[in-house]
């Protein structure tokens, strides 16, 4: 994975074309299927650069990482190839941009992970609904009492950067907890694998991705079919053992002058089961840290 992960930094244009070529057959694309067995499982490179108006050099250029700036109509055209869904045709433009710019620039700058002393305030404005804010990696960089709470069996474990990714794939706790877990994987993975094709030097995050594939095959696996569809808003169901199911709205949005820390928020309508299953969830762990204070005292 490291060394998938240095080849990314460059030529992440190079390992997503190659990837969604394997996934295109000649049949998709209306080539009769030739005689004897192929050892391409998807389309050749000459079959792609073919249908897409450009030459088979220029293509493998593209593929090896050599040629790193095609223009809007070479990326559309392969994109009409490949039969690529809206959000990955994005994925390919900013992979064709960020190529572009590396070559112009060098090398990005580090995030920073500091958080204003005003997010921490909007945090708890929102309660009782549970919000948190994660960094690009999924790095949980800050909760409410509420979203600390959500997240059963999690509160309280020694994790001096809390991840949650690690948490999705590592935790026993988490497949009981959301009854999409599935889903939620699936989702989360996409958001990572873009964001390794397009900012492939953020600190920290070829250790993460290294760490998870070694100790997830179920990642490994969701990680190598290189899905970058985004997490969708929506509502998300959870399996809570002190509250019971509940099901709440969920949004994430990025956050205004931040490093791409977005926040999360579930949330729900006032006098609902669910919002009463909030507000019990964020007394609870008001008053989980009430008690060392308390015991403390006498």
């Amino acid at each position: 994975m490291a060394r998938e992960q240095q080849n990314a930094a460059d030529s992440g244009l190079g390992i997503f074309l190659r990837t969604l070529r394997g996934r295109v057959t000649p049949e998709d694309v209306g080539l009769a299927a030739s005689a004897g067995l192929r050892r391409t499982p998807g389309l050749r490179r000459e079959e792609l650069a073919t249908l897409a108006g450009i030459s088979i050099d220029y293509y493998a250029r593209l593929e090896r990482g050599q040629e790193s700036n095609p223009s809007p109509s070479v990326v559309d055209a392969l994109a009409r190839v490949l039969r690529l869904t809206g959000d990955e045709h994005e994925h390919l433009h900013d992979l064709a941009e960020r190529a572009a710019r590396r070559t112009q620039s060098g090398q990005p700058t580090a995030p920073d992970r500091t958080l204003r002393p005003d997010i921490g305030t909007m945090l708890e404005s929102l309660r009782p609904n549970a919000a948190y804010v994660i960094s690009r990696t999924m790095d949980i960089l800050a909760t409410n009492p509420g979203a600390a709470r959500l997240f059963a069996g999690t509160e309280g474990r020694p994790a001096e950067r809390p991840n949650a990714l690690r948490f999705l794939f590592l935790d026993p706790v988490a497949p009981k907890l959301f009854a999409d877990w599935d889903e939620q994987v699936r989702t989360c993975v996409g958001r990572i694998r873009a964001l390794a094709g397009t900012d492939p030097d953020i600190p920290g995050l070829a250790e993460l991705v290294d760490e998870l594939a070694l100790e997830s095959p179920e990642f490994l696996r969701r990680w190598q079919d290189y899905d970058v569809q985004p997490h969708p808003r929506g509502d998300k169901t959870f399996r809570h053992p002190e509250v019971g199911d509940l099901t709440l709205g969920y949004q994430s949005m990025q956050l205004d002058g931040t490093p791409g820390h977005r926040l999360v928020v579930f949330f729900a309508e006032p006098g609902t089961p669910e919002h009463d299953k909030l507000l019990l969830l964020d007394g609870a762990a008001a008053e989980t840290a009430a008690k060392p204070a308390e015991e403390k005292q006498n």
